[in-house]
């Protein structure tokens, strides 16, 4: 209960802060924000706390969450400002939402296992785009501006639940799969098309995403962690070309190569 009292007195100053940065004699810049120049920001902070909890730095953890959450009640507070909602209703409508998809929590459904409770999900998803007669389909609600890779993985993961996939536990098709698409790519590079090039890069692209959600490896993080990767390696070329005193274009692939390995020794 004191928990619940301390979060609550928290909530209430940051939307007492937030009220203020946004009413007349407040913050020039937070007065001329709106939901299309939030985006940004928000696409930002939800990046940055993926990467501090990827970094495992529990400080950074907090302080980002605290970051994202400001771009929902920023969101909430111009939405109430233009007497669309507020925070209550958004938070009202999750808590129902929630009671709403768990049956197997708050009413009399039994699901014992993760993926069937996930496939419940979506037809409960499903019944009530029908009820608001929106789109009933299954690729309903992914949203277009999502990045490629993740909109890959879900696309994938919704024709699973209906049964079009791959034998679960079984890779072989799949890698048999890429490379059946890496011969058409080069197939394609051959003929020099580069429409026919770039098509067949993005069947690549899908098929390592569906191996990834086989193997139980998210793709996007996966590409993330390899650009760290060949970053950190760069950076400690750098900085052994700039103390050698020689330009990059002195040096030759061998010699590039050569500092390449030491860079994956360090």
């Amino acid at each position: 209960m004191v928990r619940t009292s301390r979060i609550h007195e928290e909530m209430d100053g940051l939307l007492s802060i937030m009220e203020r940065l946004r009413e007349p004699g407040g913050c020039p810049w937070d007065r001329e924000q709106t939901l299309e120049s939030l985006r940004t920001f928000i696409l930002e902070e939800a990046y940055e706390l993926v990467d501090s909890i990827e970094r495992g730095d529990p400080d950074a953890i907090c302080e980002e969450s605290g970051d994202l959450l400001l771009q929902v009640v920023f969101v909430a507070q111009v939405c109430m400002e233009k007497g669309l909602f507020d925070l209550a209703d958004s938070i009202r409508g999750l808590n129902e939402k929630l009671v709403r998809r768990h049956p197997h929590v708050f009413g009399g459904e039994r699901l014992e296992t993760g993926s069937a409770v996930s496939r419940n999900w979506d037809l409960i998803k499903q019944g009530e785009r029908r009820v608001k007669r929106e789109d009933p389909s299954l690729f309903a609600g992914i949203p277009p501006g999502l990045p490629a890779l993740v909109k890959s993985r879900q696309i994938q993961e919704r024709a699973a639940k209906v049964g079009f996939d791959w034998e679960e536990g079984d890779i072989g098709p799949i890698v048999d799969k890429i490379h059946e698409e890496l011969w058409e790519l080069n197939e394609a590079i051959t003929s020099r098309d580069r429409e026919h090039i770039e098509e067949e890069m993005g069947d690549v692209f899908f098929a390592l995403a569906n191996l990834s959600r086989h193997l139980k490896v998210e793709p996007e993080f996966s590409l993330q962690r390899a650009n760290r990767k060949f970053e950190s390696r760069l950076r400690f070329m750098e900085n052994r070309v700039e103390r050698s005193g020689r330009p990059w274009s002195d040096y030759t692939l061998d010699e590039l190569e050569a500092l390449w390995d030491d860079a994956k020794g360090e």
